[in-house]
């Protein structure tokens, strides 16, 4: 079998690039190694930037989010016991998030796919890719107990960091850039209303805590923790506990969350990744098998559909004019945001959280820096506004 371009990875960029492609006139195979069911189901991200939000509406993915997601136009920071809200339209040229989780997202890219797009293929896993540096890449995988090969005229991987793409560049043409923090997340999805209407991020001396949603009755909380921690060492009332003393506000002692069952319970450990180049002739590497951020400043889906998104318009520029020149600089121009991103991410992450060694002065500057950020609403308050509802395509204009 042969396809102009062979998607490897069906996760929400794997299957955003092969909506935009069709869009485009261009065909594309995605190949999945999970089944259905697991990637409907795989908790991840619930962020959603502008610019994310506006492709997926321009991809046909956008009624049910349009119709279920919840449009936020800004986040509390809790800190020194106060509370202090960014305003992100009146910071960021009327730009905001949507809370509409990765699921969903695939969901509604998969039935799309489907009904509409080119062959999509679950339970297909790629062996190995040969040739890309070639004008014919192969990739060998196999699916319904066969082994199977597919020609492309290129070979974009979206199968995360552990995946066959990315082992795909030879050790010598590739350099990544890692950054492990001394601390976890303990995550759980509650049956429980949220605690305010938009996301929480709370700084406290017993370490980070952040509030989210997936709808008006179900809550996504997050608890620092140390590396290593098991979450069945955690009981639902412990972390309810928790929570509310690391969410406290000195003017409203009283305030507790409204608690309910605890339907999942993860732990999720924080690091940064980059790769680099992300083009190895005809392989083109987009999302975690390029990258990864921590998900303190929700950038990890974003960034993946910012890279397939400069991908497919740089393959229909090829496609229609025969020119490389746009695929030439996929991996220059998508870089340039993703360490703006990993940046933004590193600072909302160590400004947030209590290291383990940190010292009293270092809990001063963190809070000075949260002053800041509320007391500074044209400067550190919209360049936190800025990156979080999401830079430009190409971040130099």
């Amino acid at each position: 079998m042969h396809t102009t371009v062979g998607i490897i990875g069906g996760g929400p960029s794997g299957l955003l690039l092969a909506r935009l492609l069709h869009n485009a006139g261009i065909d594309s195979v995605v190949l999945e190694r999970r089944d259905r069911a697991y990637v409907e189901q795989r908790q991840r991200a619930g962020i959603l930037e502008q610019a994310t939000v506006d492709a997926l509406r321009a991809a046909g993915a956008g009624a049910r989010l349009d119709a279920e997601g919840l449009v936020h136009d800004g986040i509390e920071l809790r800190f020194d016991g106060r509370a202090h809200r960014v305003d992100f339209p009146s910071l960021a040229d009327g730009r905001r998030v949507w809370v509409y989780a990765q699921t969903e997202v695939v969901k509604d890219l998969i039935a799309l796919q489907l009904a509409e797009g080119g062959p999509l293929f679950f339970d297909a896993e790629v062996r190995s890719v040969a040739g890309v540096d070639g004008d014919r890449p192969l990739i060998r995988y196999t699916h319904e107990g066969r082994e199977q090969t597919l020609t492309c005229d290129y070979v974009v991987g979206c199968d995360g960091f552990h995946g066959v793409s990315r082992a795909a560049v030879p050790d010598h043409e590739r350099t990544t850039y890692e950054r492990a923090y001394p601390y976890s997340w303990l995550g759980i999805l509650a049956e429980a209303p949220p605690v305010y209407e938009e996301l929480v991020y709370a700084h406290s001396e017993r370490g980070f805590a952040l509030a989210s949603m997936r709808s008006p009755s179900v809550s996504r909380l997050y608890l620092q923790v140390e590396n290593g921690t098991d979450p069945a060492d955690w009981s639902d009332d412990r972390i309810w506990d928790e929570l509310d003393a690391r969410l406290a506000l000195s003017a409203r002692p009283e305030w507790r969350l409204k608690r309910g069952p605890v339907t999942q319970k993860s732990v999720l450990p924080m690091r940064s990744s980059v790769t680099e180049p992300m083009r190895y002739g005809r392989l083109l590497l987009a999302g975690d098998a390029a990258h990864i951020v921590p998900p303190t400043g929700a950038k990890g889906l974003n960034l993946a559909a910012a890279d397939v998104i400069v991908l497919a318009r740089a393959l229909a520029h090829w496609s229609s004019t025969g020119s490389t020149a746009l695929l030439d600089t996929y991996s220059d121009t998508c870089l340039r945001r993703v360490w703006r991103a990993e940046h933004f991410s590193y600072f909302m992450t160590t400004t947030l959280h209590t290291d383990p060694g940190q010292s009293a002065f270092d809990t001063r500057l963190q809070l000075s820096q949260l002053h800041r950020i509320a007391d500074a609403p044209h400067t550190a308050a919209t360049e936190l506004a800025e990156n979080y509802v999401g830079l430009p395509l190409d971040p130099r204009g």
